[in-house]
């Protein structure tokens, strides 16, 4: 047995990125993502703006990082900034505790909405963000590169409810 975890199990510590965390980070990002990676200074100054206008965090399994996912926070909403999982531990429901990290914080910010992109033609994390209550709202055409479209998506964190005198 690797002691890879599986559906069953893919409870992993996840805790707040720190800067011993970098390089680890953007190792997977560049497996994942490969020419659209982040460099390593990119995770830095994300980093710089944590507690005030970000908040990340990593996956740990075995003392070894495994998964990342960081959000940025506007006046009344939050943006997805990324999200990655080592390809070892995908589809182990990591992605989707990842996700579901930021969308607690970023409620308990009291973000309205969450907005994300995502390439159109990643039809797993696609399915992921649906699930956990993403719309599409709109396509920015060539965003990752030409001919790549990024799917603009959205999830309403709080009702605003009308009152009326």
């Amino acid at each position: 047995m690797s002691g890879a975890p599986t559906r069953d199990n893919a409870v992993m510590a996840l805790r707040p990125m720190r800067w011993w965390d970098i390089d680890a980070v953007a190792a997977i990002d560049a497996t994942v993502f490969g020419a659209t990676a982040w460099s390593a200074a990119a995770f830095w100054s994300e980093l710089a703006g944590v507690p005030d206008s970000r908040h990340y965090v990593t996956a740990i399994h075995d003392d070894t990082v495994i998964g990342y996912a960081g959000v940025a926070f506007g006046p009344d909403d939050a943006d997805v900034q990324t999200i990655a999982v080592a390809p070892d531990y995908q589809r182990t429901g990591l992605g989707r505790q990842l996700l579901t990290s930021l969308i607690d914080i970023a409620g308990g910010r009291r973000a309205a909405q969450l907005f994300l992109e995502v390439r159109h033609d990643n039809e797993p994390a696609i399915g992921l963000y649906r699930s956990a209550g993403f719309e599409q709202i709109s396509v920015r055409k060539s965003y990752y590169a030409p001919g790549i479209d990024a799917v603009i998506m959205r999830r309403r964190l709080t009702s605003v409810v009308a009152t009326h005198d």
